[in-house]
């Protein structure tokens, strides 16, 4: 009988819902810890897990073991996303849990494990490409100034800045999940807000991205030849009234499309620029 009272105890207390302060540390739980315990079997399996204890902690009684250890089993599988947007998945997961321990035992099966394998790689594409690929090379090229000139603001202001738009960004994915739901989650990727926002932060990018070509890049030529109407310098005569610091563009444009070929990267472009830096150096025309 006291098994009884075990098993249908979630059940039988009506709908449930986790506190505030619950959810909150569910959040904080993932967003700073999504990748505690990461390993090539499970990823951010046990990750997951982490971000959904105190939710499981605050909807079940300590005493009700069976339903506690079948929740934590539900969020042990393998998984794996960009963090921050990511966090949609952990607050709808949270959701569900909530709903669960409320009686509807058919989102203990499969269903919870379909909606967060469904959700997990396109809310990971639209996450790296937002952060690893913009947010992330912005805020450092707006620093990157600051920095060379031994000013600590920059790396202080790139942290402060990198750590409030981790929180903001992530607080209010996982409260889109968690509020909202599935639906609102589908809706909010076929807005078409992401795409606007990434193609807004590209345009900036660029800009930023020319400013500190003109700035960082240093190439120029010294090539200089006498005419009959004097010496003439192929640097200050002929590109720089052309358009200034149109070589540092030129070599920017040519290690970006080298980085486009599938047999070169980083490290080889480096030694390609090296070794005609050398033989251009000693030709005399750097």
């Amino acid at each position: 009988m006291s098994d009884d009272k075990v098993k249908t105890s979630a059940a039988s207390s009506g709908p449930r819902k986790a506190s505030k302060g619950a959810v909150m540390k569910s959040f904080l739980n993932w967003l700073f810890f999504a990748h505690s315990d990461y390993n090539y079997e499970r990823l951010q399996g046990i990750g997951f897990l982490n971000s959904m204890s105190p939710i499981i902690n605050d909807l079940y009684d300590k005493d009700d073991i069976e339903h506690r250890k079948e929740a934590m089993l539900r969020h042990t599988s393998f998984f794996n996303t960009e963090p921050r947007i990511g966090c949609m998945i952990v607050g709808l997961c949270a959701a569900l849990e909530e709903r669960i321990a409320s009686g509807e035992k058919e989102l203990a099966g499969d269903a919870m494990g379909s909606i967060k394998y469904g959700l997990m790689g396109p809310l990971a594409g639209i996450g790296d490409t937002l952060f690893q690929g913009i947010l992330t090379p912005l805020l450092l090229s707006m620093v990157i100034g600051l920095s060379m000139t031994g000013n600590l603001a920059g790396p202080v202001l790139y942290i402060i800045l990198f750590i409030t738009l981790v929180c903001i960004i992530g607080y209010y994915s996982y409260m889109l999940g968690y509020r909202k739901g599935d639906e609102a989650i589908v809706s909010f990727m076929e807005s078409g807000v992401i795409n606007k926002v990434i193609k807004g932060a590209s345009a900036m990018g660029c800009m930023v991205m020319g400013a500190l070509v003109a700035n960082f890049v240093r190439f120029s030529t010294t090539v200089k030849f006498s005419i009959t109407t004097g010496e003439f310098d192929l640097q200050k005569n002929f590109f720089d009234p052309i358009m200034p610091r149109i070589l540092p563009l030129i070599l920017t444009l040519a290690v970006y499309k080298l980085l486009q070929h599938k047999k070169m990267n980083s490290l080889k472009v480096m030694v390609i620029i090296l070794a005609a830096g050398i033989v251009l150096g000693f030709l005399g025309i750097v």
